[in-house]
C-alpha cells in the first residue's frame, strides 16, 4: 500500500492548521527555486514536542521559499514507509529522525543513493553519518543525561527513577545511561507504555509506594512530567520531579515549584536549522558541522527561568 505524505498536525484540527498558517505567513526572503523538502519523524499523535519542531521547520520553509511536507508515525516500519513515499515524490531534501535506527537504515541509504540530501534531527546521532546524512542536529543524549545526574547531585538526592516511555528508543536509553554515569546515587529504569497515560500514572504510583527511597523522578518527555507529579502526590511520595523537554505546562509547573528543573534541547531550532541547512546545501553546497553533530542542547532550566520562557511557550517556539 502506498502511503501519501500527511500534512496533518500531530495535534490535529482546523485550528492548529490555521495557527501554523498564520505563523508561516509572509513573503519568502529569497528568490531561489521552490524546492520541496519532507520531514518524517517518529512522533506519536498529540505530542506537543513535535509541534514545536514542525513550527520551526515551517518558519524556515516560508523564509526559504520551500514547499514543506510533514509526516510522522511512532512505529518505525511505518515511518520508513513514509520516507519511501517522500523518495517517490522526488523531494529535494529530506529530514528524518532515527529513534529506531535499524528500521530506518535501508530507506535512508536509498534516499542518499537517489541523490536526495538528508539531514537527521533529534535522535540517531551515532548512526547519522554512517547512513550517509549530511549532518545531525540535536542534543547529545548521553551528555544531556549527564547534566541531569550532576543537577541531582547538587540537590543532594540519592535514588532516581528514570521513566522510559518508548520501548526501543535509543535516545531514551542514552539519556538514562547519562544520568547513571554522573549521578552519585542509584538509578532505576522504569519502562512504561507512553501511549497509555493512565497506565503510566499507575505504574509510577505503584513504584513510588513500593520504594520509599526514591527521591527523584526523571521523565524523558514533557507530557509525562505532570503525570509524574500527580503520581508522586497520590503515592504520598516526596520525590522531586524533573523532566527532559519543555511545553507550556512544564513551564507553569516550574514556576509553581511542582517541577525542580527541565532539560531543553530547543526543538524549534532543530526543525528550523534542518530546513535552512538543506536550503543552503541546495543553493550553495554548504553544510554546518564538518561531519560532527550540530548541538541544540542541553540547557538546564529552573523556576528562575519560567517567567521569561512563558512568552515563548505561548507562541509555540519553546
Amino acid at each position: 500500500m502506498t502511503l501519501a505524505l500527511s500534512a496533518c498536525s500531530s495535534t490535529g484540527g482546523k485550528r492548529a492548521e490555521e495557527e501554523r498558517a498564520r505563523g508561516a505567513a509572509g513573503p519568502a526572503a529569497v528568490d531561489t527555486p521552490r524546492w520541496k523538502i519532507a520531514m518524517v519523524t517518529h512522533s506519536g499523535e498529540g505530542d506537543t514536542f513535535w509541534d514545536i519542531v514542525r513550527s520551526g521547520a515551517e518558519q524556515a520553509a516560508a523564509k526559504d521559499n520551500i514547499e514543506f511536507l510533514y509526516s510522522h508515525d511512532k512505529e518505525a516500519g511505518k515511518q520508513a514507509q513514509l520516507v519511501q513515499a517522500a523518495i517517490d515524490q522526488g523531494v529535494d531534501g529530506l529530514v528524518v529522525t532515527l529513534a529506531k535506527p535499524d528500521a530506518m537504515k535501508a530507506v535512508v541509504e536509498k534516499a542518499v543513493r537517489a541523490g536526495i540530501p538528508v539531514v537527521t534531527i533529534n535522535s540517531g546521532q551515532d548512526r547519522s553519518k554512517d547512513y550517509g546524512a549530511l549532518a545531525h542536529i540535536g542534543q547529545d543524549e548521553v551528555t544531556a543525561g549527564e547534566a541531569v545526574g550532576e543537577e541531582l547531585n547538587e540537590r543532594g538526592l540519592t535514588k532516581a527513577l528514570c521513566v522510559l516511555h518508548e520501548q526501543g528508543n535509543v535516545g531514551h536509553e542514552e539519556r538514562c545511561r547519562g544520568v547513571r554515569a554522573t549521578f552519585d546515587g542509584t538509578v532505576d529504569n522504569l519502562y512504561v507504555d507512553g501511549t497509555n497515560m493512565p497506565a503510566v500514572e499507575s505504574s509510577l504510583e505503584a513504584k513510588l509506594q513500593s520504594d520509599e527511597k526514591v527521591d527523584s523522578v526523571v521523565t524523558l518527555g514533557a507530557p509525562f512530567a505532570a503525570t509524574a507529579v500527580k503520581a508522586a502526590k497520590q503515592a504520598g511520595s516526596k520525590a522531586q520531579v524533573s523532566t527532559f523537554d519543555l511545553n507550556a505546562q512544564v513551564v507553569r509547573a516550574l514556576k509553581d515549584g511542582e517541577l525542580t528543573f527541565a532539560v531543553d534541547q530547543q526543538p524549534y531550532l532543530q526543525g528550523y536549522q534542518a530546513v535552512d541547512l538543506l536550503w543552503l546545501y541546495n543553493y550553495n553546497a554548504t553544510m554546518l558541522g564538518g561531519g560532527q553533530p550540530v548541538l541544540t542542547g542541553p540547557q538546564v532550566l529552573t523556576g528562575d527561568d519560567a517567567e521569561a520562557l512563558e512568552e515563548y511557550t505561548r507562541r509555540g517556539t519553546r
